[in-house]
């Protein structure tokens, strides 16, 4: 985007990512929310969330400075927060404002009142990018909507579809002979770690030498499930097959040792990142039919990339996972085709391309311009009464 747009960075919170950001020399601002509002989630009620958005009226105030200062030509926010606080700050900047949006905004997925909410707000941004033909789906009277998977870098691509000895269909890791059947991703009860250990002890039964790795850590609110996912290996008797791996800086590492990458959450998923990540690396994908996964694993027209099963079937994933490892030949099969197709349609400069035409066409816009100026010069006549 560099060669394309100027972008400077307002965060929530410092960390990790700032410090990246940063370090890419891009300008960075840390404006800190409170502790109710950097802690609300979005499954959290209705009156803590009333209580966090109390909290959250002096961070507003520090935001609509900053983008004052900046005269920004386009407002982008990238959270459910951020998303309501740039409705509540973008004009004041007198700048447009667009969502870039990671989530579904759905009763499953979120609390009616906040589905209800969002989806009226969703009128305002002149431009929603999602990131899912099924995200784009759950708002539907978005003024203009523009479809932009997250895409893959060049380094996450393998050179070639077929697995390097030593790892992929029916060789596992190096450290024992078995298969390895794994999960990656966030711990959290959307993803289904649950789920897998339940399919994991019936896929045992007929592949006794399988192992299953799980590999993420736990954010936001998600502690207590992370214990139930101990619990859950112990008490289905998994503990000398089942390992774990905290958070990993480099998915690739972890996908080039499995032999089946199983993506297994009970709700639909917005996007479904570590699908992609699983075909740029050459490996086998057992996913959930359900939001954005079809649109990757089953595209029009062509044969399945994947095996795709219901939301929270147990059984039915058991099932899937077992077809892959009892015929790695057809496997494969699908295997290359997934790989030409992450290759093909989801490079990071294809997606880039896409959010700067939607940008700029936003910010473009010569009758919504004046109107976010408008609406700009007004709020700043009523903090500075007084002639001008």
């Amino acid at each position: 985007m560099a060669r394309a747009v100027d972008v400077e960075v307002v965060l929530f919170r410092d960390g990790p990512l700032a410090a990246r950001l940063r370090e890419a020399g891009v300008p960075t601002t840390v404006l800190a929310a409170g502790a109710r509002l950097g802690s609300l989630t979005r499954t959290d009620g209705f009156w803590p969330s009333v209580r966090a958005a109390a909290d959250g009226i002096p961070l507003l105030v520090r935001l609509a400075a900053v983008l004052r200062s900046r005269h920004p030509d386009l407002v982008v926010t990238t959270t459910l927060k951020s998303h309501l606080a740039g409705v509540m700050t973008a004009p004041v900047a007198g700048a447009p404002l667009a969502w870039h949006l990671h989530d579904r905004i759905a009763p499953d997925y979120l609390p009616g009142p906040a589905v209800v909410m969002l989806r009226t707000l969703a009128r305002i941004p002149r431009v929603v990018v999602a990131n899912s033909k099924a995200t784009a789906a759950t708002i539907p009277r978005a003024r203009r909507i523009v479809v932009a998977p997250p895409g893959l870098a060049p380094e996450q691509v393998r050179g070639e579809p077929r697995p390097r000895p030593g790892s992929g269909l029916g060789d596992g890791r190096d450290s024992h002979p078995g298969p390895v059947v794994g999960m990656l991703g966030r711990i959290a009860a959307t993803k289904g770690q649950r789920e897998f250990l339940a399919a994991a002890a019936l896929v045992r039964d007929d592949f006794p030498t399988a192992r299953f790795r799980i590999v993420g850590s736990a954010m936001f609110a998600d502690q207590d499930y992370d214990q139930f996912v101990d619990a859950d290996i112990v008490r289905l008797g998994l503990g000398d097959v089942v390992s774990r791996v905290a958070h990993v800086a480099d998915p690739a590492v972890e996908l080039d040792g499995f032999t089946v990458c199983v993506h297994a959450s009970p709700v639909p998923e917005p996007f479904g990142q570590v699908v992609v990540e699983a075909m740029a690396r050459g490996v086998p994908v057992v996913a959930t039919d359900a939001g954005g996964i079809p649109e990757i694993l089953r595209p029009p027209g062509e044969a399945p990339l994947g095996w795709l099963v219901p939301p929270g079937d147990v059984a039915a994933l058991a099932d899937a996972i077992c077809a892959v490892l009892a015929d790695p030949q057809a496997a494969q099969a699908r295997v290359d085709l997934a790989w030409e197709r992450a290759r093909r349609d989801f490079p990071i400069e294809r997606t880039a391309r896409s959010v700067v035409a939607a940008w700029s066409a936003a910010a473009a816009d010569p009758i919504s311009c004046g109107r976010e100026r408008w609406l700009g010069r007004a709020a700043n006549r009523l903090r500075r009464p007084g002639p001008r």
